[in-house]
């Protein structure tokens, strides 16, 4: 008996995922869609909250993949070497391979939330049995339907008040500004990651650089810069557009998209 292909989309808890598996539902042509979250067990807060509003709308489980096994485990696997965009095996570890698992050898089509005014690809499995689907691509949808799609549903995820993607609390890919974000709304996940850049130095002392999260800079120097790094946030963005909108509009019309450059397991 032939197997029945699979219909899989991975939820990253940023926007476009999210988004895409609600304009899916709304047009109710998936109704075996399975969703899953590839888990670090190291995410923002905020993320799970969001996936959990996101779950309820859906009426559908999202399946936590990899949770059984998390950040600190993988990174004893890698000699305590910490992931940075030039090493990520975070990635390779903790998003590829528990998606790879969860497929299996079955044929799946995988629904990828690239919109259709961007410029990225997404990861493709060597094995031949995954094929993607670019709905919004297909139909034409851009970023500002994507806020419209959360605004009209779920909301728009309460990170993106202060940080421009999802994920892992120590993100390599944040601006300098998104850690001091990160110092003001969740401290003990800001001092964890000094210790963890502390502790990367004493465990690596004949490294030629020294480790830090941001080139050339530790944390604590980070915030020690801490009001010339949200003076020049400020005004980059009084140079955008003077005016009364709210976070999210401002979010809406910002061309910077930079959750494309990070994790893009929902990139299929």
């Amino acid at each position: 008996m032939t197997k029945k292909i699979r219909h899989v989309l991975g939820i990253s808890g940023g926007k476009d995922s999210a988004a895409l598996a609600i304009y899916l539902k709304q047009q109710n042509k998936i109704p075996e869609m399975e969703y899953f979250f590839c888990d670090t067990g190291v995410e923002l807060p905020e993320v799970y909250t969001f996936l959990d509003k996101l779950e309820s709308y859906l009426g559908k489980p999202i399946k936590k993949l990899g949770k059984e096994v998390n950040f600190f485990h993988h990174l004893k696997n890698h000699d305590n070497m910490l992931p940075l965009a030039t090493r990520r095996w975070c990635t390779k570890d903790m998003k590829l391979a528990p998606l790879e698992k969860f497929i299996g050898d079955d044929k799946a089509i995988t629904y990828v939330g690239i919109r259709s005014d961007e410029f990225r690809e997404g990861y493709l499995s060597n094995n031949g049995n995954i094929k993607a689907s670019y709905p919004f691509i297909e139909d034409g949808l851009i970023r500002e339907d994507i806020f419209t799609i959360l605004r009209e549903t779920v909301g728009i995820p309460e990170y993106y008040e202060w940080r421009s993607r999802s994920g892992c609390f120590f993100c390599f890919f944040q601006r300098h500004e998104e850690w001091i974000g990160l110092h003001d709304r969740h401290p003990k996940l800001f001092q964890q990651a000094v210790e963890m850049e502390k502790q990367a130095n004493k465990d690596f002392k004949d490294l030629k650089n020294r480790f830090s999260w941001i080139r050339d800079i530790s944390l604590e120097e980070l915030l020690d810069k801490r009001d010339e790094v949200l003076a020049n946030s400020k005004k980059r963005k009084m140079q955008n557009k003077k005016d009364p909108r709210s976070w999210q509009d401002i979010l809406i019309e910002d061309g910077r998209d930079d959750e494309d450059q990070a994790c893009t397991i929902c990139s299929l």
